[in-house]
């Protein structure tokens, strides 16, 4: 038998179909959107803070550099905002994320 039927293994990371281009650009847009509702719930909960001037003591600051969050459709691409305090104090979660992991 000299007939070999080993099929070679595409790699998670490369997008062998459009399907799952679509479904990881679906998968992208979802953690997205649940990134920014829980930074939305951690500003609110610091809403009532205020500086003596009358600012916002806990503000946006920005984006982490973009990395790979592993999920079962292979890595998907993310972007993580950053929150700091005008007053120099720093900024404590009550709980720890729960969307994306710190040192996922």
């Amino acid at each position: 038998m000299t007939k070999n039927n080993v099929l070679e293994f595409a790699g998670r990371d490369a997008i062998s179909d459009p399907l799952t281009a679509l479904l990881r650009s679906g998968a992208q847009q979802l953690i997205t959107q649940a990134v920014e509702a829980e930074l939305q719930e951690l500003l609110s909960q610091h809403s009532e803070r205020r500086t003596d001037g009358g600012h916002a003591v806990v503000v946006r600051n920005g984006h982490l550099p973009e990395r790979d969050l592993q999920t079962g459709l292979g890595p998907v691409t993310v972007r993580i905002p950053k929150v700091r305090s005008t007053t120099g104090a720093p900024v404590t979660l009550s709980c720890p994320p729960i969307t994306v992991p710190r040192n996922s």
